[in-house]
């Protein structure tokens, strides 16, 4: 898909979608329990299908009614499957540790588009020593065995949903585990977020500086469960209300564990006029300048905060973001790639960005096959000077299929040139 954007002012109010975070985790631990539930206000987005597809051939049954998803559990003891995780990480991370607590026999997991070059080398070690045999380091990979509950050793700078699929398949194992952090835990907020959500359904998990403790049971205790609006797709909008226009996004509260809502205070740092109430965050245009900021706890909003950076006076610096680098794409190569060609000054770093604020040009782009750079450059496209195409924008469909409708609800004019679907 080839949609042209044409400068415009976006003004108005928008519900944030449900949080896929957040959906993924609750999503899991219905599958999990010992009786039938739903979870409510739930997304529907290439990742979340993915999920819910993984959990299906694993015997679970999915069914959606409008936002409402109805989940009986999965089997134990799956043998000669193939799980096809699309191009989501996060289900990858969290399912291949849970097949194996649920006892899998030649279980293959496949992948699309990037996800077989990303590596899963930390998180198969940590299975092959507790009962599991991995045909490789990457996907296309073959499981066999029952996860043991035990000690894990895990470096917590690597990925934070290696943790998180460890104590949701920990949770279903009986046993005692340990999991302990060999290195500082980036994205932690992602992780307390994967432990409030199998607390709730009745999981027995510890928390002690870098080591997490888990008393394994045959199920998880059904519960109900409402997803809250994202944080991470939220940013999009408030954003652009920053850069140039006056917006009010609904569903969002700051009282929730998801790591992204630091952009409230980012965008503040900026120079942002953000007003908070119970009604919503409302974000109006006003003079930016340049900031420093450490993304090692909110590595999504690396591409929208490089696009806001774009519009401030000054060069911000993003640091620590390392990570980035094996996501749908290079991202901080992707990102600084697009600055440049709307003309702004971009230099990326070994584990960053400088961006020096300037004036936007229109730009013809790809989407990199990256949902956030196209939404964040959307954004860019919207406030610059001239007209703007991105190719491959499809690539929305991964995590907020409905964003270029939002959009256009707030005035923005963004016109489909070619479907190629």
């Amino acid at each position: 898909m080839k949609v042209s954007i044409s400068p415009c002012a976006l003004n108005g109010t928008v519900w944030a979608p449900p949080s896929k975070s957040a959906g993924h985790r609750s999503l899991i631990c219905a599958a999990l329990s010992d009786r039938p539930t739903a979870v409510f206000n739930f997304g529907e987005s290439n990742d979340m299908t993915a999920t819910a597809n993984a959990l299906i051939a694993l015997g679970a049954t999915v069914t959606r009614d409008g936002n409402t998803v109805k989940v009986t559990p999965v089997k134990k003891n799956n043998k000669n499957l193939t799980i096809d995780f699309n191009e989501s990480g996060s289900t990858a991370r969290f399912m291949i540790p849970v097949a194996a607590a649920l006892g899998a026999e030649n279980i293959t997991f496949t992948g699309r588009g990037r996800l077989p070059e990303r590596p899963f080398d930390t998180l198969v070690e940590a299975l092959r020593q507790n009962g599991v045999t991995c045909s490789s380091d990457k996907l296309p990979m073959t499981v066999s065995g029952q996860l043991k509950a035990g000690h894990f050793e895990l470096p917590g700078n690597i990925s934070s949903q290696y943790i998180s699929g460890l104590l949701l398949a920990l949770s279903i194992v009986e046993g005692d585990s340990e999991i302990v952090l060999t290195s500082e835990l980036q994205s932690r907020d992602y992780v307390l977020m994967t432990v409030n959500e199998l607390r709730a359904f009745g999981a027995k998990i510890g928390i002690e500086n870098d080591r997490f403790t888990v008393k394994g049971r045959p199920f998880l205790t059904a519960t109900t469960r409402t997803v809250e609006g994202d944080w991470s797709q939220a940013a999009f909008h408030l954003a652009a209300g920053a850069i140039g226009g006056d917006i009010t996004v609904k569903g969002v509260g700051l009282d929730t564990l998801q790591g992204d809502s630091a952009i409230v205070d980012l965008l503040k740092e900026f120079g942002a006029d953000i007003t908070v109430t119970d009604d919503g965050i409302n974000v109006k245009r006003s003079r930016l300048h340049s900031i420093t900021i450490d993304a090692s706890q909110i590595p999504d909003l690396v591409p929208i905060l490089a696009v806001t950076a774009a519009f401030a006076e000054g060069t911000t610096v993003i640091t620590n973001a390392e990570r980035l680098r094996i996501k749908e794409s290079d991202r901080l190569l992707e990102t600084a790639v697009r600055l440049k060609a709307f003309g702004i000054d971009a230099v990326e770093t070994a584990d960053g960005l400088k961006i020096v604020g300037g004036k936007p040009i229109g730009a013809e782009i790809t989407s990199a096959n990256d949902h956030r750079i196209v939404m964040a450059f959307t954004v860019m496209a919207a406030n610059s000077s001239g007209n703007s195409t991105i190719d491959g924008a499809e690539a929305i469909n991964k995590s907020y299929p409905l964003f270029f409708e939002d959009i256009s609800s707030l005035g923005g004019e963004c016109n489909v040139i070619c479907d190629r679907q």
